[in-house]
């Protein structure tokens, strides 16, 4: 049995395949197994698997029609013999001591999931590594369980909320197997980290993180999943599948209900802030009906957020189309004074509301008056 199994789910990636796959190749932890799965890739992303496969036995294949990410990593992690697996994306690559470092703290702790920081990592127009560690020096320190070691629902939120670089972690197998935990399975979607990782936080009694960073995010990629504005409502998938995983599981749902619905405000605002503006208010549409049902539902409570994104989460329930038009505006740099007022008064109220009620409400105050004194005009 391998000590690790490292999921490589790949999709028409020819350019950038090789400098991952001879990262995992060349890893000082030899005790390894790679599963290559080809998710019916038309470029010659396969044949470069084969040339692998051919030349070191570590190296296995899976060679199927296209079915998406989710039964990608699937299939990966049950054909997966070690004793823990990691994922390695086929446009990233890892530092070579990656899965060593990995999985000696995972040994030495008895972790259900070690998981380290990672490195945005740009080709062009010259190659860059920015790192980014995922937490603190404190938070480094102990092993963890996610559900019951953290003293505030804030805390824990802060935690649950950490980026979800599934890649950038190792898990147990046995952990994963016995909880049956799978990816989100939507034909053609993306964004399935989210729910995985949740699951995993969930659920795992042990866990570590690490300062080191490790995994070379490729941020070049003009087709990743990341950089499509095309699929709106994905990140609505990955949240309903956290809903049925916790409607399966009634204690864990007492736990965490509220976080979750603290982390979808984030991920929702992200997504809505990515899209062009049509599809950002047809997207916002749906945000706002969903948070209106957690409201009433009392599953979205306001000290599981800051001020500022509890006052933006009723703005948009209360009006979505308001808000639409305030954030184009503002991100247009159409937020203005008006002439003739006292300048410095102005900005100490702005301050103030802002810091009282938050920006986007403060921002529907200013254009009300502004209206108000347009009118008068």
């Amino acid at each position: 049995m391998a000590k690790v199994s490292i999921v490589v789910p790949i999709y028409n990636v020819e350019k950038y395949l090789r400098q991952c796959l001879d990262s995992i190749a060349q890893q000082t932890l030899t005790d390894i197994e790679v599963i290559c799965v080809n998710d019916g890739s038309k470029d010659s992303s396969l044949d470069i698997i084969m040339e692998y496969v051919n030349s070191d036995p570590r190296f296995k294949v899976i060679d199927k029609a296209n079915s998406g990410y989710g039964h990608s990593m699937n299939m990966g992690f049950d054909m997966a013999s070690g004793e823990y697996i990691g994922i390695v994306e086929s446009d990233d690559y890892a530092e070579l001591d990656m899965f060593e470092k990995l999985y000696n703290c995972a040994k030495e702790n008895e972790l259900d999931a070690c998981k380290a920081g990672f490195f945005y990592y740009f080709s062009v127009p010259e190659e860059k590594n920015n790192p980014a560690p995922i937490a603190s020096k404190a938070m480094c320190r102990d092993v963890f369980c996610p559900t019951t070691d953290f003293k505030s629902l804030r805390e824990q939120i802060d935690f649950f909320n950490i980026k979800p670089t599934i890649w950038s972690a190792i898990y147990r197998k046995d952990f994963i197997r016995e909880n049956n935990i799978r990816f989100n399975e939507t034909p053609g979607a993306s964004f399935q980290d989210a729910s995985f990782n949740f699951k995993v936080w969930a659920l795992a009694k042990r866990v570590k993180l690490l300062e080191e960073c490790f995994l070379h995010y490729r941020q070049d990629n003009e087709n990743s999943s990341i950089n499509s504005s095309g699929k709106v409502f994905c990140v609505c998938d990955e949240y309903a599948e956290m809903d049925r995983f916790l409607k399966e599981r009634p204690l864990v749902k007492g736990k965490l209900e509220i976080v979750k619905n603290a982390l979808k405000y984030d991920s929702y605002m992200w997504n809505y802030n990515r899209l062009a503006p049509d599809k950002a208010k047809e997207f916002l549409a749906v945000a706002a009906e969903e948070f209106r049902t957690d409201l009433r539902e009392g599953v979205c409570l306001k000290d599981a957020y800051p001020w500022y994104k509890w006052n933006t989460l009723n703005f948009i329930v209360e009006n979505y189309e308001e808000f639409h038009e305030i954030r184009q505006k503002e991100k247009a740099g159409e937020v203005v004074v008006p002439e003739g007022e006292n300048r410095g008064n102005i900005f100490k109220r702005m301050f103030r509301c802002i810091k009282e009620n938050g920006l986007f409400y403060t921002i529907k105050r200013f254009f009300s008056k502004l209206k108000r004194s347009l009118r008068r005009k």
